[in-house]
């Protein structure tokens, strides 16, 4: 496989999975209801995305890095909103 392909499926998957996770975080910034958010879960999910974030730093993989920034960003927010609203 080429690793053009390799860039290209990584780059399409990483929009994606960042663009579906915009409405959760517009909600929770916009309402700042987070009643039904878990903060076990949200904690879990914003550790495993700063993992993925050092394994693709670690990789050197720019599709990895920049949609685990702006995952990790906006699952940041949605966390200190859920731990700030408690």
């Amino acid at each position: 496989m080429s690793l053009d392909l390799r860039d290209s499926v990584g780059t399409i998957a990483a929009i994606l999975t960042t663009t579906a996770f915009l409405p959760q975080a517009w909600k929770s910034w916009r309402t700042r209801d987070l009643s039904g958010v878990s903060l076990p879960m949200y904690g879990l999910f914003t550790a495993g995305v700063a993992l993925w974030l050092l394994y693709g730093v670690m990789l050197g993989s720019w599709p990895i890095i920049v949609a685990n920034v702006i995952t990790l960003s906006l699952a940041g927010l949605v966390l200190v909103l859920k731990v700030k609203g408690r």
